[in-house]
């Protein structure tokens, strides 16, 4: 028998969905930190957490020892927390691309942004060209690097004053190619061995190093973002249908993609700045997201960045626990993880193509 209309699917309430997900990441925050080659127990750790609180702080009787509160705030803590940062801002970039380029095989390093900050990044590991910059300097560096390549993408793809869709993809492609190029040349003049592992690591995807200060700029970029593409969900839905159909329906096309391209470009910088490349995450989480809760951006944007955050926090984990106390690079987890799913997501799901 044949059904003449789609069946629509009953989905959970968005409250109930985000309800859940905070709870998800509250209960991440908790185990994720004290995880480790030296694990902290979950009730010690949500003691020295709720110790910083201002209410409760000082009703908490003191009983774990010194080195756990310094693995805890000093060392676990902020690399969770730039865990979740990375994944919500892969993730939003993922859908910011994919609405941009009405594709859902796009991903937030389509442009090119990943390879203009390796090669930046790799050019100040091996050689100490950015050395002036000082504690900072590589993820100064690789954020160079990135808004290079995303202005020569930019200027590359404009014609009459619009942004040309295929024009964008194919030179950042081509932009993404020269700069793989460099760095390729830049690491076969390593002058020593040493560095040119810290720089493969880096590129590799890593959150190791993480400090307080690394969270205040991805932090706010990530609002900034979330707050406009929150706004201007509407618009993201409605690009979906064509750039005729946007226009017609009352959105400033040209407006709206350059836009789109500033807050995607600079999720994706500060993001490879201070984590290196990680993969898969912007390709795969807004792909769930749709399942979960539909294609509408107001909920898909909001969804996505608590999905992605979480994600990125685990495979962190499995990656400092895997090979102890050694660590695998982020970015190599989450394809490995990354790959088989998406396979999977190619083929059919209740008998139909989900991409």
């Amino acid at each position: 028998m044949t059904v003449p209309f789609p069946i629509r699917q009953r989905r959970p309430s968005m409250a109930k969905v985000l309800f859940a997900l905070a709870v998800a990441a509250l209960l991440t925050v908790l185990f994720a930190t004290g995880l480790g080659p030296v694990s902290v127990s979950p009730t010690t750790t949500a003691k020295i957490l709720l110790s910083r609180l201002p209410l409760v702080g000082g009703s908490i009787p003191c009983t774990w020892e010194a080195l756990d509160q310094n693995i805890v705030l000093g060392l676990r803590l902020p690399r969770v927390c730039l865990g979740l940062i990375v994944g919500a801002s892969l993730a939003v970039c993922g859908v910011t691309m994919q609405a941009l380029v009405r594709n859902k095989l796009a991903d937030p390093f389509i442009l090119g942004v990943s390879s203009g900050a390796a090669a930046f990044a790799t050019l100040g590991m091996l050689f100490g060209v950015f050395r002036f910059l000082g504690t900072y300097a590589l993820s100064l560096s690789a954020f160079l690097g990135a808004g290079i390549t995303i202005l020569f993408v930019y200027v590359i793809s404009r014609v009459h004053g619009h942004i040309h869709i295929p024009q964008l993809l194919l030179s950042g492609v081509a932009i993404s190619m020269i700069m793989d190029s460099l760095t390729s040349i830049i690491k076969l003049s390593a002058p020593n061995a040493l560095g040119l592992h810290n720089a493969e690591f880096w590129m590799s995807g890593s959150l190791a190093g993480a400090k307080w200060d690394y969270l205040k700029l991805p932090l706010l970029v990530l609002t900034l973002c979330m707050a406009f593409l929150l706004t201007n969900y509407r618009g993201l839905n409605l690009l979906l249908l064509g750039d005729e159909s946007a226009g017609a329906l009352g959105i400033h096309v040209s407006r709206l993609q350059k836009a789109l391209v500033l807050a995607a470009s600079l999720m994706a910088g500060v993001t490879i700045a201070v984590s290196g490349t990680i993969g898969f995450v912007g390709l795969m989480v807004p792909h769930f997201t749709r399942l979960l809760v539909g294609g509408d951006h107001r909920r898909v944007l909001p969804v996505s960045a608590l999905l992605g955050g979480i994600l990125v926090v685990w495979v962190d984990v499995a990656a400092r626990l895997l090979i102890a106390p050694e660590e695998l690079p982020v970015g190599v987890l989450t394809a490995i993880i990354g790959g088989p799913i998406f396979i999977w997501m190619l083929k059919k799901r209740d008998g139909r193509r989900y991409l």
